[in-house]
């Protein structure tokens, strides 16, 4: 026993010894290190050797050929976000300061259904866009399924779901992390839950998960959260109900049902799990406010739609009342305008001042008419002010909730996009874990870090330990924290000090290096 424990020691010492005689690329040194599994943090020097950490520890006398004071912040691993839009403006604003700046160091685009197909087209294209940042993506449904089937509202055939299903399992190949559904919208709102789980078996092989918009977030979630449910646990892979929230004042207090539904699922062996941002306000299209046959064939045929009466009568029947019940929370106000392509001067704007610059009565039906000549001439993106500040605490505080944004990456001082794209992480940093303790420190980095790679299967990143990726944070616990607001979009959140990604640095001190060394990611299917 005695020799074993001496030999231990010895091969400790001399680890020791490799270590500070190693020349680091980067030593991070002093920091409170919060390592992305929920344990609690402890002070270390981490030291990174080309794009890996090669040791955590004390270093105090290893060389390095940049040392980085982080003595007062937490150092953790790079934030990753399991629903993003960040690709949307990728070409023009490749150096992704609004997510450097909230320490995300990977996103995982294609989320709602969205998205290329097939996505190596995307993941080839990122070795010319060079983004500050690392990305992968999901295999879309709703863009299979136009590919495939078009803007229809039927089932599919034998053929064309055979079609399907090579789609999907040719982005498994590619490296997607695996089949993301828009249940809500259009044209994945026309496919029954059996046509998803076909494809879904398809992904599960490849060790894909399933990611979901699901078919309602209101009045019906209850039965959305048991279907997103059912794709998992028949498609026999990983399920996760994405941007968990409860629209509607009426229905506001559903999470307790919501997450009982997960929680009893998870006990009888569902994998399924949920992400969540952190805002009282949702956005999407205004095309949200439309009833989905409305929508099918695409715009011309909408614009058909709504100039035979009846057709105008029973669509705006249900525009009313998705502004009274819905999305717009009982009143136009609440539905705001982020980018209005063919009228720039409506973003930032209401649909109630849209509707009273007309001349008119700020009215649930007069705002509907308005919302029907909006989407008629090619809609715009909008934000819905519909969601209790209760229900998103409580299902951040479920503990298989991860963070994500849902947001893209804004294009500085461009349109007036949902805050989420500026925010999102150093918001639960800043007021959900240091003002109002709704989490502690450990486990609001562990859903932002470790449980996401281990959803994604991302077996190199999202933890500090030596071995894997260097993807590495340091921030300011006690001034992190958001600056977007509603009516103030373009504010960078403050806070966050350093970042390095794949081993390089992209900021020190706050400021930005000018470094793009981000790479594509791969799902576990890669072949």
């Amino acid at each position: 026993m005695k020799s074993l424990w001496l030999t231990l020691i010895f091969a400790a010492t001399t680890l020791v010894a490799q270590q500070q005689q190693a020349v680091f690329d980067v030593i991070i040194e002093g920091g409170r290190v919060v390592d992305g599994t929920g344990s609690p943090w402890y002070v270390a020097d981490i030291g990174i050797r080309g794009d890996r950490i090669e040791a955590v520890g004390s270093l105090r006398n290893a060389q390095a050929k940049q040392r980085i004071d982080a003595r007062g912040l937490v150092v953790s691993p790079g934030f990753i976000d399991v629903h993003s839009h960040a690709a949307r403006w990728l070409d023009e604003n490749p150096m992704l300061e609004s997510h450097v700046r909230q320490g995300v160091t990977s996103v995982i685009e294609g989320p709602d259904g969205g998205g290329p197909v097939p996505v190596s087209g995307p993941l080839n294209a990122l070795a010319k866009q060079r983004p500050t940042i690392n990305y992968g993506w999901y295999s879309g449904h709703n863009a299979i399924r136009t590919k495939v089937i078009g803007l229809v509202n039927r089932k599919a055939t034998a053929e064309e779901l055979e079609q399907m299903k090579a789609l999907a399992r040719q982005d498994m190949l590619d490296g997607g992390f695996g089949l993301a559904t828009g249940l809500f919208y259009v044209p994945g709102n026309y496919a029954p839950t059996e046509e998803v789980i076909e494809i879904a078996k398809v992904v599960a092989p490849f060790g894909g998960m399933h990611i979901s918009h699901m078919r309602d977030e209101a009045a019906k979630v209850l039965d959305a959260v048991k279907e997103t449910i059912r794709i998992g646990e028949e498609g026999g892979l990983p399920t996760q109900v994405s941007h968990h929230k409860i629209i509607g004042k009426s229905n506001w207090g559903a999470s307790t049902e919501t997450l009982r539904l997960v929680a009893e699922a998870r006990k009888r062996g569902v994998d399924v799990t949920i992400d969540q941002y952190p805002y009282t306000a949702s956005s999407t299209g205004t095309a949200a406010m439309f009833p989905q046959w409305s929508l099918e064939g695409g715009a011309k045929s909408l614009r058909e739609r709504l100039a035979s009466p009846d057709g105008r009568a029973k669509i705006k029947a249900e525009i009313e009342r998705r502004i009274e019940e819905d999305r717009g929370a009982g009143d136009p106000k609440n539905v705001q305008f982020a980018r209005c392509e063919f009228d720039p001067a409506l973003n930032g704007k209401t649909l109630a001042d849209a509707t009273k610059a007309r001349g008119m009565a700020v009215t649930i039906p007069n705002a509907a008419e308005v919302a029907m000549d909006i989407q008629a001439k090619g809609g715009c993106s909008a934000i819905y002010h519909a969601i209790s500040e209760k229900d998103v605490v409580q299902i951040m505080q479920a503990p298989w909730t991860m963070i994500a944004s849902d947001g893209e990456a804004p294009v500085f001082g461009k349109a007036a996009p949902h805050p989420r794209g500026y925010g999102t992480f150093p918001r639960v940093l800043g007021r959900y874990v240091r003002e109002q303790h709704v989490l502690t420190l450990e486990d609001a980095v562990r859903r932002m870090t470790g449980l996401p790679a281990a959803r994604l299967k991302l077996t190199d990143r999202g933890l500090l330990r030596p071995g894997m990726k260097a993807d590495v944070v340091a921030f300011n616990a006690d001034t992190i924290i958001d600056k977007s607001e509603f009516t103030n979009t373009h504010q960078y959140s403050v806070g966050m000090s350093t970042m390095v990604v794949n081993g390089e640095v992209v900021m020190v001190q706050s400021k930005l290096t000018g470094a793009r060394p981000g790479r594509a990611l791969y799902g576990p299917g890669k072949r």
